[in-house]
């Protein structure tokens, strides 16, 4: 089994930035691929972006050239660097485990989730 932790969350104006951070124990995630998402308030997980066990990042449209995805496979962390932070940011923030090579968009796909960090951006 493997648990996830995330962290960093909190309130931050438009404009400034928050470093979220996901810590698995249990067993090492260094041969997952990790994804985040978020719930804004009243609607469904969206994807946010994904590492996969190589590195390789993805981003959803909405966040590409503001967040960054990194990964300490020593420290079993994977980081979600966030800039440039717009109201419509504002959802709680999960991220999620998988395994294999490859990534995926939709969060049925994942079987390992933290719990939720909060992030409010305001205007």
């Amino acid at each position: 089994q493997v648990q996830l932790v995330e962290s960093g969350g909190g309130l931050v104006q438009a404009g400034g930035s928050l470093r979220l951070s996901c810590t698995a124990s249990g067993r090492t995630v260094n041969n997952y691929a990790v994804g985040w998402f978020r719930q804004p308030p009243g609607n469904d997980k969206e994807f946010v972006g994904v590492i996969t066990r190589d590195g390789t990042t993805y981003y959803a449209d909405s966040v590409k050239g503001r967040f960054t995805i990194s990964r300490d496979n020593a420290k079993n962390t994977m980081y979600l660097q966030m800039n440039s932070l717009k109201p419509e940011d504002t959802a709680v923030y999960y991220c999620a485990a998988r395994r294999g090579i490859y990534y995926k968009v939709s969060p049925n796909e994942y079987e390992y989730w933290g719990q939720g960090t909060q992030v409010t951006v305001s205007s």
